[in-house]
């Protein structure tokens, strides 16, 4: 318990650390704006979202620190998200605007990034590993957040691309269907509204077998896939989607599943109307390129255009092989920044 309970060391003089706390909302709300506006050109952020992460869903599964200054001022916000076995997820925010020195904030990084790599021990440890993979995400543009990252001896690894497809309503009834012998649905669910067990079991096992061969691939039990993403306050089941194909071995036997695509609902954005980003899409091996994934994107844009929303997100690894973007850019998406993956083994 103290290896959790533990404070930063070496923060400058007369300031104090502390758990961030509901009243702190208004303050990481603008922390994280300021963070985000430079590098995507906006500066919304979901309130319901830093809300779930403090004091609610998703503060289940961190460990987090606020720096506060000699005024009482919250400078700072250091996250440590326990993602999986040997997945440690970390995010900084500091204030960079309107206390003296670059190298006060530079101080201040140092600390909470060394406070960062100490709580990720310390849940190995928990976990029963011998070492876990500290995973930062910074925007490309960023040089002093990825200067901060390389000093406290982080790695570059990934490029990310963020993309946007603005989605028409008429485009509901416009969409190109599934090819023959695909098939796209929701997953299941009960009376009760609650999704069938078996369908969110097959999503996890095409995900799972889908990224094998991708980048930085890691084994994710299915309980903490399924917490994972219920943590996300745009969670919702209907978003779940299960594409099959026919089995050219069995004609008369039932279809195969091919893919999966898990999607959330995007906030409103300036024109008051919703999207969907798209969480995760994967295609099994042995049923790729017969469509699936551009069946299982047509079902969740035209999902959108039904609902009257405006637009659907997604990220996609600039460095892989096979140059996924340029389906992604062929269906309409555009870049909108572009984020990197900072990793450092411990």
């Amino acid at each position: 318990m103290n290896d959790l309970l533990q404070t930063p060391a070496n923060l400058p003089d007369g300031w104090t650390a502390r758990g961030p706390e509901l009243d702190d909302l208004p303050r990481l709300v603008a922390l994280r704006s300021a963070d985000k506006n430079p590098f995507t050109g906006s500066s919304g952020v979901a309130e319901e979202t830093v809300e779930s992460e403090i004091a609610g869903l998703k503060s289940w599964t961190r460990r987090q620190q606020v720096a506060v200054d000699p005024d009482g001022v919250v400078r700072a916000w250091a996250t440590v998200h326990d993602r999986a076995a040997g997945r440690t997820m970390v995010h900084l925010y500091v204030d960079r605007g309107d206390y003296p020195g670059v190298d006060r904030a530079a101080d201040v990084a140092a600390s909470l990034y060394a406070w960062m790599e100490e709580r990720a021990r310390a849940i190995a440890r928990m976990r029963g590993l011998t070492g876990t993979q500290l995973d930062a995400s910074p925007y490309a543009e960023d040089t002093v957040q990825r200067g901060w990252l390389e000093a406290a001896g982080y790695t570059k690894v990934r490029t990310w691309l963020q993309m946007t497809r603005p989605v028409d309503p008429d485009e509901a009834e416009t969409l190109p269907a599934p090819r023959p012998g695909v098939t796209v649905r929701r997953v299941g669910t009960h009376d009760n509204g609650l999704p069938v067990a078996a369908d969110l079991r097959t999503v996890h096992q095409m995900l799972e077998e889908s990224f094998a061969d991708h980048f930085n691939s890691y084994r994710e039990s299915f309980p903490e896939f399924v917490q994972r993403l219920r943590e996300d306050p745009g969670h919702r089941w209907d978003h779940w989607w299960l594409a099959f194909v026919d089995d050219p071995e069995r004609p008369d036997g039932p279809p195969l599943p091919a893919g999966a695509l898990v999607a959330s609902l995007l906030q409103p954005g300036p024109n008051g109307k919703e999207g969907s980003y798209v969480e995760y899409i994967g295609v099994n091996r042995r049923a790729r390129g017969r469509g699936v994934a551009k069946a299982l994107l047509f079902a969740v844009i035209g999902d959108v255009a039904e609902r009257g929303g405006d637009r659907v997100g997604l990220e996609v690894d600039a460095d892989s092989p096979t140059g996924a973007d340029g389906l992604y850019t062929s269906l309409g998406w555009t870049t909108d920044y572009v984020t990197e993956s900072w990793h450092k083994d411990i």
